[in-house]
């Protein structure tokens, strides 16, 4: 089994930087946790997708205005998933275990299962960020090339135009077939131990996808017909797919960003953890409250790994500390000033792993 370690003799970077951020919270006497602002919110997003769901399976609307609505509905359920799931995923939505708990399982309600991804993105994610062989995120072989060390094919030199199709497709992939491998193999991770399910996740596992496919599928299929349906579940699967994966892989997957390989691994490569995660991962239009508001501060990735404890709604005071530190170890922060600009530099990225 392959294996990956960082240098923990000294947390020269990271020791003085959690100092300043337990200061911030204990001056301002604040709560890392989620507060009121994230729970209206969370409450309007998801109030919102259940009224788009009702609107258009039960008083179904013109093509016109069926379409439109399909998509925002799409980009809802992302939005939901930013905003609630991943932050109950991270006990960071409340200060309660059992309110992070109960919102961690709205992936279930969007088809997903929490139990896997509490492992696949929780501890192989966030612990060996873009490191081959251990972050299952950048494993989309053989269809793209994320990483040098990834075998380059020929239909690689076309990867950053078809990324497009694959993303659109994601989430039903991620749905339908990898939550299924996952459950059959018993491994989350291609690398991963098997882990044995308890008969409550057995349990949770079947009846949300019984659930799911009820909700999203049978119903309209009886309500609206299945022609109607299907143009509408693809464009809502497809919309929710795309968008999940963009802010995702602008979030690592950009020029510069620092990749590595467990299978590669000397004494000599060995770093501190923190700064690993500064190295291999980049902010975007961070000074848009907008889209802090839409994609659950999913736009400071940098601060959000550092800190996944720590609800989004505080991530763009907890940036300003950790730029300072930042400066102060002479440690890059990669930031792009606009969506744009992440997005053009993912697809040079992609068209340079792909014609290398």
């Amino acid at each position: 089994m392959l294996k990956y370690t960082f240098d923990t003799t000294g947390n020269s970077f990271f020791k003085p930087l959690k100092q300043k951020v337990d200061n911030y919270f204990a001056e301002h006497k604040l709560h890392p946790a989620g507060n009121g602002r994230l729970y209206w919110k969370s409450s309007i997003q998801v109030l919102l997708a259940a009224g788009l769901y009702t609107w258009l399976v039960f008083f179904t609307p013109a093509v016109v205005v069926a379409i439109p609505l399909c998509i925002v509905l799409g980009l809802n359920l992302a939005i939901v998933g930013f905003n609630v799931m991943h932050e109950g995923g991270h006990q960071s939505f409340s200060r309660h275990a059992w309110v992070n708990n109960l919102s961690s399982y709205f992936l279930n309600v969007l088809g997903g299962n929490s139990y896997y991804w509490k492992i696949k993105h929780n501890i192989n994610h966030h612990t060996y960020t873009n490191i081959e062989g251990m972050d299952s995120d950048i494993d989309v072989k053989p269809f793209m090339r994320l990483h040098e060390d990834q075998p380059l094919r020929f239909y690689h030199r076309y990867q950053h135009i078809y990324w497009v199709v694959l993303y659109s497709i994601s989430y039903l992939v991620w749905i339908f077939y990898e939550d299924f491998q996952k459950y059959i193999s018993g491994k989350v991770a291609v690398n991963a131990a098997r882990k044995k399910l308890s008969l409550k996740e057995h349990i949770i596992f079947w009846f949300t996808k019984f659930m799911y496919v009820s909700t999203y599928m049978v119903i309209p299929v009886i309500v609206v017909g299945w022609l109607p349906w299907l143009i509408g579940f693809l464009l809502v699967t497809f919309t929710c797919g795309i968008a999940i994966s963009i802010v995702f892989q602008l979030a690592h997957v950009v020029e510069g960003a620092q990749f590595r390989s467990a299978g590669a691994q000397d004494e000599y490569s060995r770093q501190e953890w923190a700064i690993h995660q500064i190295r291999s991962t980049a902010n975007f239009a961070t000074t848009s409250r907008y889209l802090h508001w839409l994609l659950g501060g999913l736009n400071f990735q940098i601060e959000h790994h550092l800190f996944p404890r720590i609800s989004h709604i505080h991530y763009p005071k907890i940036s300003l500390l950790v730029k300072e530190a930042c400066r102060e170890s002479n440690i890059l922060y990669r930031e792009y000033s606009s969506v744009i600009k992440a997005i053009t530099s993912h697809i040079v990225h992609l068209r340079r792993l792909g014609s290398a």
